[in-house]
């Protein structure tokens, strides 16, 4: 039986630069594993003709690798505001306003598409 998915998150500093970390690591996973593809599908080009047939796993391959790309630009603007408003001297528990607390469930929703997780669940921060 699978363990029940968890649907309230407690954020506090660690725990979001953890769950950020995670989010990159994944990202970074799926960015190198596209590459990898990609390049053995060009490898096995011959001829014209098959660009064809590689033509749309090459085109999957690259929203993959667009979309790593793009949760590392979210999570570096989430950090960059973590790290400032702990610059600004809000010490323990941060209080996260409601542009990062719907980026990061943005995130983690973008980071369970490509596993085939179901991706409708809302997380309460």
């Amino acid at each position: 039986m699978p363990r029940p998915k968890r649907k309230e998150i407690k954020l506090t500093n660690e725990s979001a630069v953890s769950l950020m970390q995670e989010i990159y690591n994944e990202s970074v996973e799926q960015r190198t594993t596209a590459i990898r593809i990609q390049n053995k599908m060009i490898g096995f080009m011959k001829e014209a003709a098959d660009m064809a047939l590689i033509g749309p796993v090459l085109k999957e391959q690259q929203k993959i690798i667009d979309l790593s790309i793009d949760k590392k630009l979210q999570l570096s603007k989430l950090l960059l505001t973590i790290v400032s408003k702990n610059m600004e001297g809000v010490q323990g528990s941060l209080s996260l306003g409601e542009d990062i607390k719907e980026s990061i469930n943005q995130l983690l929703t973008q980071s369970g598409e490509g596993s085939g997780n179901d991706t409708t669940i809302n997380y309460k921060m």
